[in-house]
């Protein structure tokens, strides 16, 4: 072909080539940024971090870095116009932002974070602009939104009921790389996972509404074998109970999300919530070190045998785990703070993110299992089970950040490709997202293993 003809051809697939917008080059982002290069997608990956952007872009000829912050409004804005969709990556706390710009071009969005209510705000608007704002489009929530609304439409198409319904989900090291007291290594947002358990917590349990209050999140695991790996603690994860409306059983007289952990991790946090080590206050710590911070919350004045003092103040054994564990971490160390006027949850936020780190050797894991107790109008019980057990190969290709950007890049392709046709403030709660969505991820190996007509006594007892 002679040369001008190749430029021209080269011209006019990159003017009729769909342009994807995505903000933020977080630890989940390369996955999504690998498929829909890969799908023949234009993309602008802009990032405060462009160094960590142009590694997940590898100078591929349709990829572009921008170097850009949130502050920059007026470049968002013409970011937003110039690109047919826009993802954003960004903490929750900037998508109504983002949301806003996309509203204003009439451009669709895509994010993997929670529907806060400023956001469902936006559904009459994005409604009226004829685009999807297309939520929840990761792992939890996401995977577990879809994996669940699957067999939900099941049984009531079915003419039956869900009468229990319990959704668990963690993101962890494998086994083999879990090596420290707390059995956890961060492969996603530290300061997320830290903050996480600050959240309140309710279920529906037997008709009856469990509030359990920030205090009281980790003091009550129940235990759950999972597959191959073995006994997991779980304990509650947020507000249980709006999923009766978000999934549409109102019928459910048991409606519980939870998180996995290892054992030990529920035993050790809920001690240090205890000790006031994720509490926001400010404290003046010049000149203080570990051991004096844990006499401070305690309310001791001397740091003399600070490990026997705090477990006194516990009401705990010495030899127990989380006293092991807050050892391990440092904080009955003598070494120096460094800080002056901060609070605790940064001070041991920032130790455990130098700390539990996953290796560059090592596989993280994510675990997710639904389970259902569904009757039908003949009279029938059974119990599904609907599991997926995902490992990572090496912390650069984590599982977290597969089925967390995977599902995300399928939404985009799937609304540029007009595959989509609902529009709003949307979750992936439909069969027109989550079919489509859930069989192109079981072909890229991340898959569901449902399990049906299984005996009661499979059912989760807590």
């Amino acid at each position: 072909m002679p040369e001008n003809k190749r430029l021209c051809l080269n011209l006019l697939i990159s003017v009729n080539m769909k342009k994807v917008l995505i903000l933020g080059a977080g630890l989940v982002v390369k996955p999504m940024v690998s498929y829909l290069l890969q799908h023949g997608f234009q993309i602008t990956l802009a990032s405060s971090t462009p160094k960590r952007a142009k590694e997940m872009i590898l100078e591929h000829p349709n990829g572009v870095v921008v170097d850009w912050t949130m502050d920059e409004d007026a470049r968002l804005d013409e970011m937003v116009m110039n690109h047919d969709l826009t993802v954003s990556m960004l903490p929750y706390v900037f998508h109504v932002q983002v949301a806003r710009k996309c509203l204003k071009h009439k451009k669709d969005m895509v994010t993997a974070s929670y529907v806060k209510p400023e956001m469902q705000a936006l559904n009459e608007e994005a409604v009226n602009a004829g685009i999807i704002i297309l939520n929840e489009m990761g792992l939890d929530p996401g995977i577990d939104h879809m994996s669940a609304m699957r067999i939900i439409d099941h049984i009531h198409t079915k003419g039956g009921k869900v009468e229990e319904f319990y959704s668990l989900c963690g993101a962890l090291p494998a086994p083999e790389a879990a090596t420290n007291p707390f059995r956890y290594k961060f492969s996603w947002s530290p300061k997320g996972v830290v903050m996480a358990g600050n959240n309140d917590a309710r279920y529906l349990r037997n008709g009856k509404v469990v509030e359990i209050p920030t205090e009281k999140l980790f003091s009550n695991p129940f235990k759950v074998d999972f597959d191959t790996i073995g006994e997991l603690d779980v304990y509650p994860n947020r507000d249980s109970i709006s999923y009766k409306d978000i999934y549409g059983i109102p019928e459910s007289k048991t409606v519980f999300r939870g998180t996995f952990r290892y054992p030990g991790w529920c035993e050790t946090m809920d001690a240090m919530k205890r000790l006031g080590l994720f509490s926001y206050e400010k404290y003046h710590l010049e000149g203080m070190n570990h051991a004096d911070l844990m006499a401070l919350l305690i309310g001791s004045i001397k740091t003399e045998n600070i490990k026997e003092q705090v477990a006194h103040w516990l009401g705990v054994d010495i030899g127990t785990h989380a006293i092991k564990a807050l050892e391990w971490l440092g904080l009955f160390s003598d070494q120096m703070m460094d800080r002056k006027v901060e609070s605790p949850f940064e001070i041991v936020s920032d130790l455990m993110i130098q700390k539990m780190e996953l290796g560059t050797e090592e596989r993280d894991m994510v675990a997710l299992q639904h389970i259902f107790l569904a009757s039908y109008p003949d009279g029938t019980e059974e119990v599904i089970r609907s599991r997926m057990l995902d490992f990572g190969t090496l912390a650069t290709d984590t599982s977290i950040a597969r089925t967390v950007g995977l599902p995300a890049a399928i939404g985009v392709e799937l609304i540029l490709n007009g595959q989509i046709g609902v529009k709003g403030v949307v979750r992936p709660t439909i069969p027109e997202i989550y079919n489509p969505v859930l069989e192109r991820l079981k072909e890229l190996g991340v898959k569901m293993v449902e399990e049906y007509g299984l005996p009661l006594s499979e059912n989760i007892l807590f």
